[in-house]
């Protein structure tokens, strides 16, 4: 397996993964919106056999208009049904996470399954201060820190509260 940066020949395979691996093609149409309108992006394919079988991406969140924490967050990692429970997943959000890490991104979070996140370090964004501007249960919105103490920073600074994506993410 191999995980690098999308290329743009990827497009129509990054879209069939996650077309693949949802129960709709909100998520596929989501990743092509945001490749279009945000910045910085990570979108980062997993290949097998040179076939591209899993997707992941992070766009810029923010907690505050004036937020200077760097803010990422997870959304959408797909694999291929065939693939998945491989590890590729894992491997994905690993690399995903250090590219981040290397864009000087201070935090990540991401509204996903809470038994699946923790295994990277993610925790309940409220403990934080933080909370989803969707109403979803606590246990699936979490952040980890990629650079330590940057929460602290961002409750001590005012800049905790509810953490907005782009708008593109309404349609998902």
């Amino acid at each position: 397996m191999l995980i690098r940066a999308e290329k743009e020949s990827d497009r129509a395979a990054v879209y069939q993964t996650n077309a693949a691996a949802f129960e709709t093609r909100a998520e596929a149409e989501l990743v092509e919106t945001l490749r279009e309108c945000v910045q910085p992006l990570v979108s980062l394919v997993a290949e097998v056999d040179a076939a591209v079988v899993g997707h992941i991406m992070f766009s810029p969140v923010s907690v505050s208009a004036d937020s200077r924490l760097g803010l990422m967050g997870l959304a959408p990692m797909a694999v291929t049904p065939a693939y998945q429970r491989q590890g590729i997943g894992s491997a994905l959000v690993r690399a995903g996470l250090k590219r981040c890490k290397a864009l000087a991104c201070n935090a990540v979070v991401v509204l996903g399954h809470p038994a699946y996140y923790p295994r990277f370090g993610f925790l309940p964004a409220s403990r934080f201060g933080l909370r989803c501007e969707y109403d979803v249960p606590d246990e699936a919105f979490m952040a980890m820190e990629l650079e330590p103490g940057a929460f602290e920073r961002c409750i001590h600074s005012g800049q905790h509260g509810v953490v907005k994506y782009h708008a593109a993410f309404s349609n998902v």
